[in-house]
């Protein structure tokens, strides 16, 4: 009797250590459909027997909720007050799919420190889940917070649609994270495309840039075709997997969610989220240092 308590502990540390893929899906310029990407991804993922968290790290403008039809009464912002744990903000989404809202419309989450983003990714060790995917749907743009919430996850998944501001601003961030940080790997998702070939012709246009100039291997994982469905899904507020699932798009998230769920698994302390974490803490200290 006298061992329960150090067995509870044991089985606790246990089941921390279990590796997660974490996975930022960002894109440099907004408007592209990341963030419908996010959800529509993390519940194709979920529909194929992963246990999924949806992070949205958009800290000034949260939507993950809207597109979802939720409307949460806590979410980060309590967290980082310490009101709430990220067990009691956390959403039962579609499938399964656990979702952690953002907070929309307040202006201090939108200015957050890096100290005090490390605060809220320190909170993810209090997580009582069994997850095997963590995605996170970081806000558009290179800032801060995009940047280190990206450089801390193990995947990146960088989205672009056939607009030359979405090129370029995909180029600067894929630039910023390799340059700067050393990052060298990168998965593309192009979006609102014509056809999977655009899709594919819209992919070679970048890396013929980023080949050129920089040292990156970037990976193709598909093409969302352009899909009137898409845009009723989101007037539902439902996700189009669920509201439309034979359409175009469904089908085309279907498959990229499905070469997500056969990636290699990395070893490395990047599998799991404690190192996520380590990670936000370590780039928190840098910034408060400077």
């Amino acid at each position: 009797m006298h061992n329960q308590p150090d067995q509870a502990a044991g089985l606790r540390k246990m089941k921390k250590m279990k590796p997660v893929r974490v996975i930022a899906i960002t894109s440099g310029k907004g408007g592209v459909g990341k963030t419908n990407l996010s959800v529509n991804i993390g519940i194709a993922l979920a529909e194929r027997g992963q246990r999924v968290a949806l992070l949205d790290a958009d800290m000034g403008l949260a939507n993950v909720d809207i597109l979802l039809g939720m409307y949460p009464k806590y979410n980060l912002s309590h967290v980082l007050s310490g009101d709430k744990t990220l067990d009691e903000i956390m959403l039962d989404g579609p499938a399964g799919l656990k979702v952690i809202p953002g907070a929309s419309g307040i202006q201090k989450m939108a200015e957050l420190s890096m100290i005090e983003q490390a605060a809220i990714v320190r909170a993810f060790s209090e997580i009582d889940q069994d997850l095997d995917v963590l995605i996170v749907d970081t806000a558009a743009g290179i800032s801060a917070s995009v940047v280190n919430f990206a450089r801390a996850c193990q995947e990146i998944i960088v989205v672009v649609c056939d607009e030359p501001t979405s090129l370029t601003d995909a180029y600067a961030f894929i630039k910023l994270l390799n340059r700067d940080y050393g990052l060298s790997h990168f998965h593309v998702i192009t979006n609102m495309v014509q056809s999977f070939q655009q899709g594919q012709a819209l992919f070679q246009k970048l890396t013929k840039v980023t080949n050129h100039y920089l040292e990156v291997t970037l990976l193709f994982e598909g093409a969302i075709p352009y899909d009137e469905y898409l845009r009723k899904s989101v007037q539902k507020q439902s996700p189009v997997v669920i509201a439309f699932p034979g359409c175009k798009a469904s089908v085309a998230m279907r498959a990229i969610a499905e070469k997500i769920d056969n990636w290699p698994m990395k070893t490395q302390a990047g599998g799991y989220i404690e190192f996520f974490i380590e990670k936000m803490l370590q780039y928190g200290s840098e910034e408060y240092a400077a």
